[in-house]
């Protein structure tokens, strides 16, 4: 069931931020973003969204890696991070998302 509301949003994995997505997701320290949902909402979309590009979720490995200290932290960790965008895709805010666990 979940499988079918995520066909079509890509994962991509890039290493670090750029300094224009930092500002756009209204982050200081690029350092603090590991992941980030670029799309509109599925709570939010309508008939009007028909021309827009698809939703995609990025993951940034180097700040993924320096979070982390095992291979094993980043398994995790990466997971955390892909419900987290994942939530944002289905309209979960950061309240809702931390409430869940996926901070």
């Amino acid at each position: 069931m979940l499988a079918e509301h995520l066909k079509d949003v890509a994962i991509d994995i890039e290493p670090l931020p750029d300094e224009q997505t930092c500002r756009d997701a209204g982050v200081e320290d690029p350092a603090d973003l590991l992941g980030l949902y670029h799309g509109i909402p599925l709570t939010e979309r309508s008939v009007t969204d028909s021309g827009e590009l698809p939703a995609h979720i990025v993951i940034y490995q180097r700040n993924v890696e320096d979070v982390c200290e095992t291979v094993e932290d980043v398994v995790a960790e990466v997971r955390i991070t892909v419900l987290h965008e994942i939530g944002h895709h289905l309209g979960l805010d950061e309240k809702d998302l931390e409430a869940l666990g996926y901070d």
